[in-house]
């Protein structure tokens, strides 16, 4: 098994509320991929694969970082997390958030509900999310040599849990903490993956870039 550096793309549309206006960089967020790819270039970090989902924001974040000869996989994409939003919404009552805090306690709600089969004919089934994040990682773990693999913060805390044995409740907290352009390490011991590494952002830690660490 090859070690994964799993990425969170950079800062997407803060304002939106539904798919399809999240899912573009902002400023900041191609600002905070070059400062990444900067990051692990003259680190001398080296990557035999890199991978990413088919969203645009991941896209954007592999372009902004410098990579080239990436693999596209749609297994890769984050769950739709403000479909599942208007579903819960409609079927029972819980209001979208307006404001950013908001999420804090919408997130595990909406989490708990999906995992409990409690939001009638989602877009995805939990278990659909589980199971192709958990083939997408095996096989890119097969391949030679270390892979990066640009993606989302849902599927991050999802590679976690499956990685950790984590409750639902744990992953949420763990979705929540997830920054943008933020790196995770999965390495395999005992033919399992560990994590190594989470939420690191050296790239970000110089005084006059903390302001680009961003969970939304």
């Amino acid at each position: 098994m090859s070690h994964i550096t799993l990425i969170r793309h950079g800062q997407a549309n803060t304002q939106a509320r539904d798919e399809a206006s999240y899912d573009a960089l902002s400023d900041l967020g191609h600002q905070q991929a070059a400062w990444l790819g900067a990051y692990l270039r003259d680190t001398g970090s080296h990557y035999s694969r890199i991978y990413c989902g088919t969203l645009t924001r991941h896209i954007e974040t592999a372009a902004s970082m410098g990579c080239t000869d990436v693999v596209q996989d749609p297994r890769l994409n984050e769950m739709e997390y403000f479909t599942l939003a208007e579903a819960m919404r409609d079927q029972h009552g819980l209001p979208i958030p307006q404001e950013r805090e908001g999420f804090i306690d919408h997130l595990p709600r909406v989490f708990a509900a999906w995992a409990a089969g409690d939001i009638a004919d989602p877009y995805e089934s939990w278990e659909a999310f589980e199971t192709r994040t958990q083939q997408a990682l095996a096989e890119i773990a097969e391949g030679e040599g270390p892979a990066l693999v640009i993606t989302s913060g849902g599927l991050i805390s999802m590679a976690m849990r499956q990685s950790l044995a984590l409750n639902t409740t744990a992953m949420a907290r763990l979705a929540l903490a997830v920054m943008n352009t933020s790196m995770h390490r999965l390495f395999p011991i005992g033919g399992h993956f560990s994590p190594v590494l989470f939420n690191a952002v050296p790239h970000l830690d110089t005084p006059e870039r903390q302001f680009a660490q961003t969970h939304l």
